[in-house]
Parts: structure tokens; sequence; C-alpha cells
């Protein structure tokens, strides 16, 4: 259990900077292709682009914080929080058969089973970021 636990802290590190980056990449391609966002958004909410604007500035501000150790914890909660805002588009994604038109080429749209498994795949972001919400073992906060 304990050889589990060092492998875990010595991961621990570069997972976060793998994760930041991931969102500040995700949060950029929110200002390069907002349109591809845009079909995403339910209906239901109001100011499609101006939400995707938001939820990209968050992705890059928040994935930038979570690879700040000063940062780390309240970025990983902001990105909790966002994972959470942003789970009624997953839903909408899988429910409503959302055709993403204007991927890259050789991307495609992708697949139903693609997208009911991203579902619950965000519980595994939520746990990832959750992760860092927790003192590190060498800081003791």
């Amino acid at each position: 259990m304990a050889a589990d636990a060092g492998a875990l802290a010595r991961i621990r590190g570069p997972l976060r900077y793998a994760m930041g980056t991931l969102y500040v990449v995700a949060g950029v391609l929110h200002f390069v292709v907002p349109n591809l966002y845009v079909q995403v958004v339910p209906p239901s909410l109001p100011r499609p682009l101006a939400l995707v604007y938001l939820s990209g500035a968050a992705e890059v501000l928040l994935g930038v914080g979570v690879m700040r150790d000063r940062t780390r914890r309240y970025a990983a909660w902001g990105l909790i929080a966002l994972l959470i805002a942003v789970f009624p588009a997953n839903v909408y994604m899988a429910t409503h058969d959302v055709t993403a038109e204007g991927l890259p080429d050789g991307l495609g749209t992708p697949s139903d089973a693609a997208l009911w498994a991203r579902l619950p795949f965000q519980v595994v972001l939520v746990l990832w970021a959750w992760w860092y919400t927790r003192p590190a073992p060498s800081d003791g906060r």
C-alpha cells in the first residue's frame, strides 16, 4: 500500500501539469472555433456564444491556476464547478443527436457510444480535479 502511495505522489505533479495543459488548450479552442462549441449549448440556455467564451476563459484561467502551487487548490475547485456546469451540454449532445459541424477533417462526428461514454467520464475528470483540492503530501496544507 505504501508503495502505491509513493507512486501516486511521484506522478501527482506531472499529472497536474498535464491536466492544466489540457484545460488551457481546450479553453483556447473555444476562441479559435467558437461555432463548434455553440452547437452543443442546450437551446434552453441564453446567449450561447457568450457562454462559450465564458467557459473557454474559465478553462484557460483554471488550467493555468491548477499548475501554480499558490492557486492549485482554488483552481481545482473551480474546475470541479466548471465540469458540473458544462455537464448539461454533454447530456444534450448525447440525447439530441447533435452533429458537430466544423470539426477538422479526419475527426468526424463522435459516435453515440463516445457521447454516452463521455458522461461517466466526467466523474473521472471531477475526481482528477478533486485530487488537487487535497494537500500535497509535502506541503502539509
